[in-house]
């Protein structure tokens, strides 16, 4: 199982030019899990692109439901105090933003603390050096 972050969602949504690079990591390992706020994380992306005219209503409705349809197939890592306090840790470790630390805690979370066990697929710079520090496997 591999662990999705929002950008990588986003990208393997829209079909945006990322998504060559992410599409083997899906076909190689189907099974995704992610944080339970990348629901509002992923719909934000969107809406700000429904604001900028790059998408109709229409076409964030179809996206909207390819999206429900990636999640009711996935693993989601509910909020627990748990990740809350691994977040909270991981904001005094490595140079993150809230939204950060609860996805790379949902991973440590569903890794079982074991990150070298899962890869961890996200296209954000910072939070893929968090990642990588704390042992897990970037994909791509």
């Amino acid at each position: 199982m591999n662990f999705w972050d929002a950008s990588a969602l986003v990208a393997l949504t829209l079909n945006e030019s990322r998504r060559e690079t992410l599409d083997p990591v899906l076909e190689e390992e189907p099974r995704v899990s992610f944080w339970w706020g990348t629901h509002v994380e992923w719909a934000s992306a969107i809406a700000r692109r429904e604001r900028a005219g790059s998408f109709s209503s229409e076409q964030v409705m179809d996206l909207m439901n390819q999206f429900n349809e990636l999640a009711q197939s996935s693993e989601e890592v509910p909020p627990t105090v748990r990740i809350r306090r691994l977040a909270q840790r991981l904001l005094r470790v490595h140079p993150l933003k809230g939204a950060h630390a609860l996805q790379l805690a949902a991973a440590l979370a569903i890794a079982k603390d074991d990150p070298s066990s899962i890869g961890f697929v996200c296209l954000d710079d910072r939070l893929n050096q968090a990642a990588a520090r704390e042992g897990f496997r970037l994909l791509p």
